[in-house]
């Protein structure tokens, strides 16, 4: 089965540049992250607030699986990261839409321009990060089922040497000596239980 590649554990051979998607997936969380922080300091209410929760969404989803890929790639479970990747594909795509629409509100019906150019900052910063949230997504689940079940536990900046398997170091053992027979115990006189008398 085409899919049985993504339950797999290790890291999926993918290629260099989908580091540098996650770098600016990252960066671009940061800005937005700021961005919104000086939205909600003008108002304490909107979607500013679901900005900040995508952007730490974000550090958290891909500064994980970041780390695992570099540091410990056996313990890379590509369904949690798949889990946590489309969770960040629908949560960015509400958070610039959100933004976009109070950006809209708040310059046109309002007129605060400044609370309207922060959120229009967010929406338009969200729909790049969640371009390449999608374009990574897609790379991610292409690699996982390409590679297939077994997982190769590739690292993701270089290939992972395969480690040999101890049994081409193990010789073989030496033939064993048998052991000699051993002389049965004497047969020992075996006393019936005697009935108590009555």
């Amino acid at each position: 089965m085409a899919g049985q590649g993504l339950l797999a554990v290790g890291v999926p051979p993918q290629p260099l540049w989908l580091l540098y998607v996650k770098l600016a997936v990252l960066v671009i969380s940061l800005i937005v992250l700021a961005i919104a922080a000086y939205a909600l300091s003008l108002w304490p209410a909107g979607a500013g607030g679901m900005d900040i929760f995508v952007a730490i969404l974000s550090f958290i989803v891909y500064g994980t699986t970041g780390a695992l890929e570099l540091w410990s790639p056996h313990n890379f479970y590509r369904i949690g990261a798949l889990i946590g990747y489309i969770l960040t594909v629908i949560f960015w795509l509400a958070a610039w839409a959100w933004s976009a629409s109070d950006a809209s509100a708040w310059i046109s019906f309002v007129g605060y321009t400044a609370l309207g150019g922060a959120l229009g900052g967010c929406a338009g910063l969200g729909a790049i990060a969640w371009i390449l949230v999608i374009v990574h997504l897609a790379f991610f689940i292409r690699a996982s089922v390409a590679d297939g079940p077994e997982g190769s536990g590739q690292a993701e900046l270089g290939q992972v040497k395969a480690e040999v398997s101890p049994q081409q170091y193990q010789q073989p053992y030496p033939a064993q000596q048998p052991y000699p027979a051993q002389e049965p115990y004497p047969a020992q006189p075996y006393a019936q239980p005697q009935q108590p008398q009555q």
